[in-house]
């Protein structure tokens, strides 16, 4: 998968690199072309001068074909501008946004960009975030088999209840996280736009399980 990064600070390129030795291929942004030494010599990707909320930058990038954007600039705002830009105009299904102002998250996380705020970062997070679901679980049994994974719903699955995304799909819904904040869920529940899912599956369902996240929910 195509992964695109805004940033190449220490935490850019931390994740440039990481994402990269997981096989992906990569392309950083950045308006200081001298922010780029921070990725060395070894780094194979593409180096992108240019504002990360700009049309010509990305599409240099390769943002139309890309899976996945993160936005991990020093600026709020323009981290959350070129996120919102990567997922309503190139439609990338897989964006995240890195904040200082943990107070802003309950707004961003309205527009449906998941955020990681700063004083919390860790790698593993922006990945989980940027890679398909269920390709980096939270959790796993010792045996391997059952996963706790954090996956992404296609917006037609709002309205619809958590019961029957389960039927559906034949996962176990362990919570939501919904404007920032961890909720159990109810029989009751519905999905709302900008919910996160974490779900217990076997690994074996786990392609089946995001198809279906993407799909659906399917006629009774």
């Amino acid at each position: 998968m195509h992964i695109v990064i805004l940033g190449c600070g220490r935490v850019g390129a931390t994740l440039a690199h990481e994402l990269e030795e997981r096989g992906h291929s990569v392309a950083v942004i950045d308006k200081d072309p001298t922010a780029f030494r921070r990725l060395g010599s070894q780094f194979a990707g593409r180096r992108v001068t240019g504002l990360g909320f700009d049309r010509d930058t990305l599409v240099e990038a390769g943002l139309p074909e890309a899976g996945a954007f993160a936005a991990v600039s020093s600026g709020d705002n323009s981290n959350i501008i070129a996120a919102r830009v990567a997922r309503e105009v190139f439609g990338v299904r897989h964006v995240t946004a890195r904040i200082y102002d943990s107070r802003r998250a309950e707004v961003y996380e309205r527009f449906g960009i998941p955020t990681v705020a700063s004083v919390r970062w860790i790698t593993d997070q922006m990945v989980r975030r940027l890679l398909p679901s269920g390709a980096e679980p939270l959790w796993r049994d010792p045996s391997g088999e059952l996963l706790l994974s954090e996956v992404t719903l296609a917006p037609a699955w709002v309205g619809h209840r958590v019961s029957r995304f389960q039927e559906v799909t034949g996962v176990r819904v362990a919570f939501l996280t919904r404007l920032g904040e961890a909720t159990l869920p109810t029989a009751g529940m519905v999905f709302q736009d900008g919910d996160l899912v974490h779900v217990l599956m076997y690994r074996d369902r786990v392609a089946e399980v995001e198809a279906a996240c993407v799909r659906g929910p399917e006629p009774r």
